[in-house]
Protein backbone atom coordinates (compact mmCIF):
# COMPACT_ATOMS: atom_id res chain seq x y z
CA UNK A 1 0.00 0.00 0.00
CA UNK A 2 1.13 3.24 -1.11
CA UNK A 3 1.71 5.95 1.88
CA UNK A 4 -0.60 9.26 1.80
CA UNK A 5 2.83 10.84 4.00
CA UNK A 6 5.74 11.85 2.74
CA UNK A 7 9.01 13.04 3.79
CA UNK A 8 7.18 16.12 4.58
CA UNK A 9 3.62 15.55 4.68
CA UNK A 10 0.52 14.77 2.53
CA UNK A 11 1.23 16.48 -0.83
CA UNK A 12 -0.34 16.47 -4.01
CA UNK A 13 -3.06 17.94 -7.19
CA UNK A 14 -5.58 19.47 -4.68
CA UNK A 15 -8.84 18.63 -5.51
CA UNK A 16 -7.59 15.96 -6.94
CA UNK A 17 -5.37 13.59 -5.18
CA UNK A 18 -5.59 15.91 -2.03
CA UNK A 19 -9.78 16.76 -1.53
CA UNK A 20 -12.05 18.30 0.96
CA UNK A 21 -12.69 14.51 2.13
CA UNK A 22 -9.66 13.40 2.19
CA UNK A 23 -8.37 16.83 4.31
CA UNK A 24 -11.31 16.20 6.85
CA UNK A 25 -10.51 12.00 7.65
CA UNK A 26 -7.23 12.82 8.26
CA UNK A 27 -7.53 15.79 10.58
CA UNK A 28 -10.19 13.42 12.43
CA UNK A 29 -8.11 10.63 12.43
CA UNK A 30 -4.95 12.70 13.83
CA UNK A 31 -7.24 13.69 16.63
CA UNK A 32 -8.23 10.47 17.10
CA UNK A 33 -4.99 9.19 17.49
CA UNK A 34 -3.51 12.31 19.57
CA UNK A 35 -6.54 11.10 21.84
CA UNK A 36 -5.70 7.58 22.03
CA UNK A 37 -1.98 8.27 22.95
CA UNK A 38 -2.89 10.40 25.93
CA UNK A 39 -1.89 13.90 24.31
CA UNK A 40 -5.22 15.33 25.09
CA UNK A 41 -5.85 13.57 28.86
CA UNK A 42 -7.44 16.20 30.90
CA UNK A 43 -8.10 19.14 29.28
CA UNK A 44 -9.79 20.53 26.46
CA UNK A 45 -7.08 19.86 23.54
CA UNK A 46 -6.17 23.31 21.26
CA UNK A 47 -4.82 22.87 17.63
CA UNK A 48 -3.81 26.09 15.14
CA UNK A 49 -4.17 26.07 11.47
CA UNK A 50 -2.58 27.96 9.38
CA UNK A 51 -2.17 28.20 4.97
CA UNK A 52 -0.10 29.89 2.61
CA UNK A 53 -1.90 32.13 -0.40
CA UNK A 54 -3.34 29.25 -2.73
CA UNK A 55 -6.61 29.29 -3.55
CA UNK A 56 -7.25 26.00 -2.27
CA UNK A 57 -6.15 26.49 1.17
CA UNK A 58 -9.50 28.40 1.60
CA UNK A 59 -11.48 25.40 0.95
CA UNK A 60 -8.85 22.43 2.67
CA UNK A 61 -8.55 24.70 5.67
CA UNK A 62 -12.65 24.73 6.17
CA UNK A 63 -12.23 20.65 5.65
CA UNK A 64 -9.90 20.51 8.18
CA UNK A 65 -11.15 22.68 10.72
CA UNK A 66 -14.66 20.60 10.63
CA UNK A 67 -12.57 17.37 10.80
CA UNK A 68 -10.96 18.44 14.61
CA UNK A 69 -13.45 20.23 15.92
CA UNK A 70 -15.89 17.46 14.33
CA UNK A 71 -13.20 15.50 16.82
CA UNK A 72 -13.61 17.55 19.45
CA UNK A 73 -11.12 19.80 19.43
CA UNK A 74 -10.87 23.44 19.27
CA UNK A 75 -9.49 25.40 16.61
CA UNK A 76 -7.35 29.16 16.53
CA UNK A 77 -7.18 29.91 12.75
CA UNK A 78 -3.99 31.95 12.22
CA UNK A 79 -4.70 32.49 8.48
CA UNK A 80 -1.66 33.19 6.02
CA UNK A 81 1.26 32.77 7.76
CA UNK A 82 4.89 30.70 6.82
CA UNK A 83 5.27 26.85 7.85
CA UNK A 84 8.39 28.02 10.47
CA UNK A 85 5.03 30.45 11.84
CA UNK A 86 2.95 28.02 12.44
CA UNK A 87 5.44 25.62 13.99
CA UNK A 88 6.51 28.43 16.63
CA UNK A 89 2.57 29.70 17.12
CA UNK A 90 2.37 25.86 18.32
CA UNK A 91 4.64 26.28 20.93
CA UNK A 92 4.36 29.56 21.71
CA UNK A 93 0.20 28.79 22.17
CA UNK A 94 0.73 25.52 23.98
CA UNK A 95 -1.02 24.00 21.18
CA UNK A 96 -1.45 20.17 21.27
CA UNK A 97 -1.53 20.31 17.46
CA UNK A 98 -0.54 22.21 14.51
CA UNK A 99 -1.72 22.28 10.84
CA UNK A 100 0.04 23.88 7.94
CA UNK A 101 -1.67 23.89 4.85
CA UNK A 102 1.07 24.50 2.09
CA UNK A 103 3.20 22.49 -0.70
CA UNK A 104 5.88 24.92 0.07
CA UNK A 105 7.68 25.41 -3.37
CA UNK A 106 5.49 23.25 -5.35
CA UNK A 107 3.46 25.06 -8.33
CA UNK A 108 0.01 26.44 -6.85
CA UNK A 109 -2.79 23.36 -8.21
CA UNK A 110 -0.61 21.46 -5.80
CA UNK A 111 -1.44 21.78 -2.24
CA UNK A 112 -0.38 19.91 1.00
CA UNK A 113 -1.45 18.96 4.66
CA UNK A 114 1.59 19.06 7.53
CA UNK A 115 0.97 18.01 10.95
CA UNK A 116 2.99 19.45 14.14
CA UNK A 117 2.61 18.16 17.51
CA UNK A 118 2.87 19.57 20.54
CA UNK A 119 5.81 22.64 20.86
CA UNK A 120 5.76 22.87 16.68
CA UNK A 121 7.95 19.46 16.23
CA UNK A 122 7.25 17.47 13.06
CA UNK A 123 5.34 13.97 13.83
CA UNK A 124 7.29 10.78 14.13
CA UNK A 125 6.89 8.45 11.39
CA UNK A 126 4.80 5.87 13.94
CA UNK A 127 2.30 8.56 14.32
CA UNK A 128 1.77 9.32 10.97
CA UNK A 129 1.57 5.50 9.91
CA UNK A 130 -1.45 5.22 13.11
CA UNK A 131 -3.35 8.54 11.50
CA UNK A 132 -2.90 6.55 8.05
CA UNK A 133 -4.21 3.02 9.16
CA UNK A 134 -7.19 4.63 11.44
CA UNK A 135 -8.47 6.47 8.32
CA UNK A 136 -12.37 6.19 8.42
CA UNK A 137 -12.20 3.88 11.61
CA UNK A 138 -14.94 4.53 13.62
CA UNK A 139 -15.02 5.69 16.93
CA UNK A 140 -16.96 7.74 19.37
CA UNK A 141 -16.80 10.77 18.78
CA UNK A 142 -17.64 13.66 21.39
CA UNK A 143 -21.22 15.75 21.31
CA UNK A 144 -22.74 18.61 22.37
CA UNK A 145 -20.69 20.88 24.66
CA UNK A 146 -17.49 18.82 23.76
CA UNK A 147 -17.52 19.17 19.85
CA UNK A 148 -14.77 22.09 19.25
CA UNK A 149 -15.01 25.78 19.26
CA UNK A 150 -13.34 27.23 16.27
CA UNK A 151 -12.07 31.14 16.55
CA UNK A 152 -9.44 33.21 15.00
CA UNK A 153 -6.11 34.25 16.49
CA UNK A 154 -5.94 38.30 15.31
CA UNK A 155 -1.97 38.76 16.38
CA UNK A 156 -0.39 35.79 14.46
CA UNK A 157 1.54 38.32 12.07
CA UNK A 158 2.41 40.81 15.11
CA UNK A 159 3.91 37.77 17.13
CA UNK A 160 5.79 35.81 14.71
CA UNK A 161 7.57 38.83 13.11
CA UNK A 162 8.06 39.84 16.79
CA UNK A 163 10.03 36.74 17.53
CA UNK A 164 12.32 36.68 14.34
CA UNK A 165 13.27 39.83 14.93
CA UNK A 166 13.97 39.61 18.45
CA UNK A 167 16.67 36.42 17.79
CA UNK A 168 18.90 39.48 16.03
CA UNK A 169 21.50 40.96 18.56
CA UNK A 170 22.08 44.37 17.46
CA UNK A 171 20.61 46.46 14.79
CA UNK A 172 20.31 45.60 10.70
CA UNK A 173 20.15 49.54 10.38
CA UNK A 174 22.52 50.78 7.60
CA UNK A 175 21.63 47.64 5.38
CA UNK A 176 19.11 47.71 1.80
CA UNK A 177 17.73 44.42 1.10
CA UNK A 178 15.92 43.29 -1.75
CA UNK A 179 13.22 40.14 -0.46
CA UNK A 180 11.31 38.28 -2.92
CA UNK A 181 8.63 36.81 -0.88
CA UNK A 182 7.56 34.39 -4.16
CA UNK A 183 3.85 35.62 -3.48
CA UNK A 184 3.28 33.19 -0.64
CA UNK A 185 2.91 33.24 2.79
CA UNK A 186 5.97 35.30 4.32
CA UNK A 187 4.56 38.44 1.75
CA UNK A 188 3.61 40.55 4.98
CA UNK A 189 5.41 38.90 7.76
CA UNK A 190 8.69 38.94 5.67
CA UNK A 191 8.90 42.95 5.32
CA UNK A 192 7.60 43.18 9.13
CA UNK A 193 9.97 41.57 10.65
CA UNK A 194 13.53 42.03 8.44
CA UNK A 195 12.40 45.74 8.90
CA UNK A 196 11.80 45.41 12.92
CA UNK A 197 15.36 44.43 13.02
CA UNK A 198 16.08 47.50 11.58
CA UNK A 199 17.04 47.14 7.40
CA UNK A 200 15.52 48.85 4.97
CA UNK A 201 13.67 46.33 2.71
CA UNK A 202 12.58 46.57 -0.47
CA UNK A 203 9.73 43.79 -0.80
CA UNK A 204 9.00 42.36 -4.35
CA UNK A 205 6.82 39.62 -5.73
CA UNK A 206 4.70 40.63 -2.74
CA UNK A 207 1.03 40.85 -3.93
CA UNK A 208 -0.75 37.44 -3.77
CA UNK A 209 -3.70 36.86 -5.42
CA UNK A 210 -4.48 32.73 -4.87
CA UNK A 211 -2.71 31.80 -8.33
CA UNK A 212 0.57 32.90 -8.20
CA UNK A 213 2.40 31.84 -5.33
CA UNK A 214 5.77 30.24 -6.98
CA UNK A 215 5.17 31.30 -10.36
CA UNK A 216 8.24 32.82 -11.83
CA UNK A 217 9.50 33.59 -8.38
CA UNK A 218 11.02 32.85 -4.76
CA UNK A 219 13.77 30.65 -4.23
CA UNK A 220 13.25 28.44 -7.32
CA UNK A 221 13.08 31.58 -9.83
CA UNK A 222 16.19 34.40 -8.97
CA UNK A 223 15.91 36.12 -11.60
CA UNK A 224 14.06 38.64 -10.61
CA UNK A 225 15.61 39.56 -7.75
CA UNK A 226 19.05 39.62 -9.09
CA UNK A 227 17.96 42.15 -11.19
CA UNK A 228 16.18 43.84 -8.29
CA UNK A 229 19.85 43.85 -6.17
CA UNK A 230 21.47 45.14 -8.45
CA UNK A 231 19.12 48.04 -9.57
CA UNK A 232 18.31 49.57 -6.19
CA UNK A 233 22.00 48.85 -5.01
CA UNK A 234 21.15 46.71 -2.49
CA UNK A 235 23.52 45.31 -0.11
CA UNK A 236 21.86 41.45 -0.89
CA UNK A 237 18.62 39.51 -1.59
CA UNK A 238 16.68 37.50 -0.38
CA UNK A 239 14.25 34.80 -1.75
CA UNK A 240 11.85 32.48 -0.19
CA UNK A 241 9.37 29.84 -1.15
CA UNK A 242 5.88 29.89 -0.62
CA UNK A 243 5.53 28.75 2.91
CA UNK A 244 8.77 30.32 3.53
CA UNK A 245 10.69 27.12 5.17
CA UNK A 246 13.50 27.83 2.65
CA UNK A 247 15.63 30.42 1.65
CA UNK A 248 18.17 31.58 -1.11
CA UNK A 249 20.29 34.83 -1.41
CA UNK A 250 22.50 36.88 -3.67
CA UNK A 251 25.02 39.35 -3.10
CA UNK A 252 25.18 43.00 -3.95
CA UNK A 253 26.73 42.06 -7.88
CA UNK A 254 23.71 39.36 -7.93
CA UNK A 255 25.53 36.49 -7.80
CA UNK A 256 23.33 33.80 -5.98
CA UNK A 257 24.61 32.39 -2.91
CA UNK A 258 22.44 28.86 -2.07
CA UNK A 259 22.09 27.19 0.55
CA UNK A 260 25.52 25.58 1.16
CA UNK A 261 27.21 28.44 1.32
CA UNK A 262 24.36 30.44 4.09
CA UNK A 263 25.01 27.22 5.95
CA UNK A 264 28.37 28.03 5.47
CA UNK A 265 28.21 31.67 6.76
CA UNK A 266 25.82 30.86 9.56
CA UNK A 267 28.47 28.00 10.79
CA UNK A 268 31.02 30.36 11.04
CA UNK A 269 29.02 33.01 13.00
CA UNK A 270 27.96 30.87 15.54
CA UNK A 271 31.40 28.84 16.38
CA UNK A 272 32.51 32.38 17.20
CA UNK A 273 30.11 33.58 19.40
CA UNK A 274 30.48 29.63 21.13
CA UNK A 275 26.92 28.99 20.08
CA UNK A 276 27.86 26.06 16.96
CA UNK A 277 27.04 22.84 19.72
CA UNK A 278 30.11 19.95 19.47
CA UNK A 279 31.61 22.82 16.22
CA UNK A 280 29.69 20.58 13.75
CA UNK A 281 26.91 21.29 11.25
CA UNK A 282 24.65 18.96 10.02
CA UNK A 283 24.08 19.11 6.09
CA UNK A 284 22.57 16.09 3.57
CA UNK A 285 24.58 14.26 0.42
CA UNK A 286 23.29 16.81 -1.50
CA UNK A 287 25.47 19.56 -0.32
CA UNK A 288 28.34 20.27 -2.51
CA UNK A 289 31.54 18.66 -1.73
CA UNK A 290 32.83 22.02 -1.88
CA UNK A 291 30.87 23.17 1.26
CA UNK A 292 32.76 19.96 3.29
CA UNK A 293 35.96 20.61 2.41
CA UNK A 294 36.16 24.29 3.70
CA UNK A 295 34.29 23.05 7.21
CA UNK A 296 36.98 20.65 7.53
CA UNK A 297 39.18 23.42 6.42
CA UNK A 298 37.75 25.77 9.56
CA UNK A 299 37.60 22.56 11.83
CA UNK A 300 34.28 22.26 11.47
CA UNK A 301 32.45 18.96 11.44
CA UNK A 302 30.13 18.01 8.58
CA UNK A 303 27.56 15.01 9.83
CA UNK A 304 25.38 14.23 6.54
CA UNK A 305 22.39 12.62 6.36
CA UNK A 306 19.56 11.37 3.64
CA UNK A 307 18.05 14.45 1.85
CA UNK A 308 15.21 15.82 3.73
CA UNK A 309 15.00 18.82 6.17
CA UNK A 310 13.35 15.83 8.85
CA UNK A 311 16.43 13.75 8.00
CA UNK A 312 18.37 16.68 8.78
CA UNK A 313 16.45 17.57 12.53
CA UNK A 314 16.11 13.89 13.27
CA UNK A 315 19.81 13.65 13.12
CA UNK A 316 20.28 17.40 15.11
CA UNK A 317 18.21 15.70 18.13
CA UNK A 318 19.87 12.89 18.60
CA UNK A 319 23.40 14.59 18.07
CA UNK A 320 22.73 17.81 20.10
CA UNK A 321 23.32 19.74 17.13
CA UNK A 322 22.63 23.33 16.80
CA UNK A 323 22.55 23.79 12.66
CA UNK A 324 22.12 21.99 9.68
CA UNK A 325 20.34 22.45 6.74
CA UNK A 326 20.27 21.99 2.95
CA UNK A 327 21.57 23.31 -0.39
CA UNK A 328 18.20 24.50 -1.20
CA UNK A 329 17.90 26.53 1.13
CA UNK A 330 16.59 24.51 4.41
CA UNK A 331 18.54 25.64 7.20
CA UNK A 332 17.31 24.83 10.87
CA UNK A 333 19.29 26.44 13.69
CA UNK A 334 17.35 24.83 16.57
CA UNK A 335 17.84 27.97 18.99
CA UNK A 336 15.19 29.52 17.79
CA UNK A 337 13.14 27.23 15.62
CA UNK A 338 12.14 23.69 15.79
CA UNK A 339 12.16 23.30 11.68
CA UNK A 340 13.23 25.27 8.83
CA UNK A 341 12.76 28.68 8.61
CA UNK A 342 14.27 30.87 5.68
CA UNK A 343 13.20 34.33 7.32
CA UNK A 344 15.14 33.61 10.15
CA UNK A 345 18.19 32.15 8.12
CA UNK A 346 17.89 35.59 6.40
CA UNK A 347 18.00 37.61 9.35
CA UNK A 348 21.39 36.35 10.98
CA UNK A 349 22.94 36.12 7.85
CA UNK A 350 22.32 39.92 7.58
CA UNK A 351 23.33 39.58 11.22
CA UNK A 352 27.02 38.48 10.46
CA UNK A 353 27.23 41.03 7.84
CA UNK A 354 26.10 44.01 10.44
CA UNK A 355 28.66 42.57 12.85
CA UNK A 356 31.81 42.19 10.80
CA UNK A 357 31.09 44.91 8.30
CA UNK A 358 31.91 42.10 5.27
CA UNK A 359 29.75 42.13 2.53
CA UNK A 360 27.81 38.80 1.50
CA UNK A 361 30.40 37.58 -1.54
CA UNK A 362 33.04 37.93 1.23
CA UNK A 363 31.71 36.21 3.71
CA UNK A 364 30.15 33.79 1.14
CA UNK A 365 33.44 33.32 -0.42
CA UNK A 366 34.72 30.70 2.60
CA UNK A 367 34.02 27.82 0.21
CA UNK A 368 34.37 27.52 -3.35
CA UNK A 369 31.61 25.25 -5.29
CA UNK A 370 32.56 22.00 -7.23
CA UNK A 371 30.42 22.22 -10.39
CA UNK A 372 27.55 20.76 -9.90
CA UNK A 373 24.71 19.51 -12.41
CA UNK A 374 21.36 18.74 -10.82
CA UNK A 375 18.61 17.48 -13.61
CA UNK A 376 14.96 16.82 -12.63
CA UNK A 377 13.76 13.87 -14.75
CA UNK A 378 9.99 13.60 -14.44
CA UNK A 379 7.38 11.56 -16.28
CA UNK A 380 9.05 8.20 -14.53
CA UNK A 381 8.18 5.66 -12.22
CA UNK A 382 10.37 6.98 -9.48
CA UNK A 383 9.52 3.55 -7.29
CA UNK A 384 11.32 1.66 -9.20
CA UNK A 385 14.28 3.88 -9.07
CA UNK A 386 16.33 1.65 -6.63
CA UNK A 387 15.89 -1.68 -8.03
CA UNK A 388 17.02 -1.64 -11.63
CA UNK A 389 19.90 -3.12 -12.30
CA UNK A 390 20.20 -1.81 -15.22
CA UNK A 391 20.51 1.85 -14.16
CA UNK A 392 22.35 0.92 -11.08
CA UNK A 393 25.36 -0.19 -13.25
CA UNK A 394 24.97 3.22 -15.32
CA UNK A 395 25.68 5.09 -11.76
CA UNK A 396 28.60 2.95 -11.30
CA UNK A 397 30.21 3.09 -14.48
CA UNK A 398 29.76 7.17 -13.84
CA UNK A 399 31.35 6.87 -10.55
CA UNK A 400 34.26 4.97 -11.71
CA UNK A 401 34.49 7.51 -14.20
CA UNK A 402 34.76 10.51 -11.64
CA UNK A 403 36.89 8.66 -9.02
CA UNK A 404 38.33 10.47 -6.57
CA UNK A 405 37.39 14.28 -8.42
CA UNK A 406 33.56 13.99 -7.89
CA UNK A 407 30.44 11.95 -6.88
CA UNK A 408 26.84 10.80 -8.04
CA UNK A 409 23.79 10.71 -6.63
CA UNK A 410 20.22 9.48 -8.10
CA UNK A 411 17.47 9.55 -5.81
CA UNK A 412 13.77 9.63 -5.90
CA UNK A 413 11.93 13.27 -5.21
CA UNK A 414 10.26 12.72 -1.57
CA UNK A 415 7.56 15.58 -2.67
CA UNK A 416 7.32 15.19 -6.47
CA UNK A 417 6.56 12.68 -8.91
CA UNK A 418 10.13 12.60 -10.70
CA UNK A 419 14.00 11.80 -10.17
CA UNK A 420 16.58 13.92 -9.26
CA UNK A 421 20.21 12.90 -11.12
CA UNK A 422 23.04 14.84 -8.93
CA UNK A 423 26.86 15.01 -10.79
CA UNK A 424 29.89 16.35 -9.17
CA UNK A 425 33.08 17.11 -11.12
CA UNK A 426 36.22 18.78 -11.84
CA UNK A 427 34.59 20.75 -14.61
CA UNK A 428 30.95 22.16 -15.41
CA UNK A 429 31.50 20.18 -18.85
CA UNK A 430 31.98 17.22 -17.25
CA UNK A 431 28.99 17.39 -14.76
CA UNK A 432 27.09 18.23 -17.61
CA UNK A 433 27.90 15.46 -19.73
CA UNK A 434 27.86 12.55 -17.26
CA UNK A 435 24.53 13.50 -15.56
CA UNK A 436 22.63 14.01 -19.47
CA UNK A 437 23.65 10.49 -20.23
CA UNK A 438 22.04 8.98 -16.71
CA UNK A 439 19.18 11.36 -17.07
CA UNK A 440 18.89 9.74 -20.70
CA UNK A 441 19.17 6.28 -18.92
CA UNK A 442 16.27 7.29 -15.98
CA UNK A 443 14.51 8.24 -18.33
CA UNK A 444 14.01 5.32 -20.34
CA UNK A 445 14.72 2.58 -17.78
CA UNK A 446 11.97 4.18 -15.55
CA UNK A 447 9.50 5.01 -18.53
CA UNK A 448 5.94 5.05 -17.79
Amino acid sequence: MTRLFGTDGVRGLANGHLTAELALDLSVSAAHVLAERGTFAGHRPVAVVGRDTRISGQFLEAAVVAGLASAGVDVLLLGVLPTPGVAHLTGALDADLGVMLSASHNPMPDNGIKFLARGGHKLDDAIEIAIEKQLREDWQRPTGRDVGRVSTYDKTVDDYAAHLAGTVQGSLAGLKIVLDCAEGAAAEVGPQALRAAGAEVVPIHADPDGLNINDNCGSTHLDDLQKAVVEQGADAGFAVDGDADRVLAVDASGTVVDGDQLLAVLALGLREQGLLAHDTVVATVMSNLGFVQAMRGEGVGVRQTKVGDRYVLEAMKAGGYTLGGEQSGHIIMTNHATTGDGLLAALHVLERMAATGRPLADLAGVMTRLPQVLVNVKGVDKSRADDDTALAAAVAEAEAQLGDTGRVLLRPSGTEPLVRVMVEAPTQEIASDVAGRLAAVVKERLAL
